[in-house]
């Protein structure tokens, strides 16, 4: 009888630790990892780095600035998601390289805290006209086209 409790409880710890390891977060990196294998890159310096250094040690930027090449953007973001949750963001970090000419002029850091949340409008743009039901979709173009017409009638008549 007490083996048959000890097995009935160890079926239900394991179960337990399984559910409870189902349920664990899990985190995917995405963009640009500063501090990849676990040392930490040194920030590019002012007046010593060029581009070709910054792109040497950090890599290609996840985007440049649009109107003058000025600004190199290196973004990346961890999320974390737990079973069928949507994942959210719990970090990110955007470091801008700015450069006078070939060198770095300023090295800017900001974190999750600076992000904005942008809420996207669902709503649709209406359109001039009427919408048309599934059948008038179908049969809108019956009856619309010139009726087919044989050789002798395109040519004006019967030959003789």
């Amino acid at each position: 009888m007490n083996r048959g409790l000890l097995r009935i409880g160890a079926a239900a710890a394991v179960a337990l630790a399984a559910a409870t390891t189902a349920c664990a977060p899990v985190q995917t990196y995405s963009g640009f990892r500063p501090d990849r294998n676990n040392e930490e890159i040194p920030d590019p310096q002012i007046g010593v780095d060029t581009r070709d250094t910054v792109q040497q040690r950090f890599g290609s930027p996840s985007t440049t600035a649009i109107f003058d090449q000025t600004a190199w953007y290196y973004v990346s973001a961890v999320q974390e998601r737990v079973a069928f949750y949507t994942p959210r963001i719990v970090d990110r970090r955007v470091m801008v390289v700015r450069f006078d000419g070939e060198t770095v002029s300023a090295v800017e850091k900001y974190g999750i805290e600076r992000g904005r949340l942008v809420s996207y409008n669902t709503e649709e743009t209406p359109t001039r006209g009427r919408e048309l039901g599934v059948i008038e979709q179908l049969l809108g173009n019956v009856g619309r086209t010139p009726p087919i017409r044989n050789e002798e009638e395109r040519q004006g008549g019967p030959r003789r």
